[in-house]
């Protein structure tokens, strides 16, 4: 039986590439995005599979209409993904205000309307899988994209927190943790702070070390999107891309080795 899929930030990148690959197979999809045009082309190539519909997730009352609205059209949901979201650049001290608090209110927030209204619907159904796109900065954290970081590892947590609340309801809970990509996520999409000219021997480091860095191809991504999704017992997390276990595993050894050098102390201290 074909799933109805519930898509946030579908006009480009994983939202997109995902969107197509289940319709592809037959699925139906309700894709959402700032501006209708950048998803009527869907509804064009695939007809009635497709529910275009204009969402900004950081508006809780349009994200509960749009998730009422397509839950109302194909009569159910099956897959919720969470892919809204944008990378805001900038060392810490760089940050102002409206940027800290608008990369939070839609990496986070956009992210949490779109669960609330989406948890109910599932949990009537008792099933379901819910699709947290995190990143692989979700698990570690970088210089230049703090907040950022800050608003994918709220995001993992939310999501860890919400399986096992769901968890009896049959509905499925999957943070997708993205490694380096070559999306549009560092080009078009993202937003840069006000640099100070302290900061620039670090920024010039970081730049030179993402060059490196191997990216990964957006489009090889829909096949084991579709596998996650159809598994029986579905991972609570799952990387994207072949470096992101190597770089976690040395962050998670420098975690314990420091608790553990620590951990005398930390005894003493109860």
């Amino acid at each position: 039986m074909s799933k109805i899929w519930f898509v946030t930030g579908a006009s480009k990148g994983f939202g997109r590439i995902w969107s197509e690959a289940a319709l592809k197979r037959g699925d139906k999809v309700a894709a959402t995005a700032r501006k209708p045009a950048d998803v009527q082309d869907l509804a064009e190539t695939y007809g009635d599979l497709v529910l275009p519909l204009t969402l900004d997730v950081t508006d809780r009352a349009a994200v509960f209409a749009a998730v009422e609205q397509a839950n109302a059209h194909f009569g159910r949901i099956d897959v919720v993904v969470n892919n809204a979201g944008y990378g805001q650049f900038g060392m810490i001290e760089e940050l102002s205000e409206d940027e800290a608090r608008a990369q939070i209110e839609t990496n986070l927030f956009g992210a949490l309307w779109v669960l609330q209204a989406a948890v109910p619907v599932l949990r009537a159904q008792g099933s379901g899988h819910l699709l947290n796109v995190t990143s692989i900065g979700g698990l570690t954290a970088m210089a230049n994209i703090g907040i950022y970081n800050a608003s994918k590892w709220a995001l993992e947590a939310l999501s860890q927190s919400l399986a096992r609340e769901v968890a009896d309801f049959g509905v499925k809970v999957t943070a997708i943790e993205p490694a380096g990509y070559s999306t549009d996520w560092s080009g078009p999409s993202a937003a840069h702070a006000t640099p100070i000219a302290a900061y620039e021997p670090l920024r010039a480091l970081r730049n030179e070390q993402r060059a490196k860095m191997k990216a990964g191809d957006p489009h090889n991504t829909g096949d084991a999107i579709l596998q996650i999704v159809d598994a029986e017992n579905p991972p609570l997390r799952f990387f994207l891309g072949s470096t992101a276990l190597q770089l976690i595993r040395r962050d998670y050894e420098s975690r314990f080795a420091d608790w553990e050098a620590w951990n005398e102390l930390s005894a003493k201290s109860e």
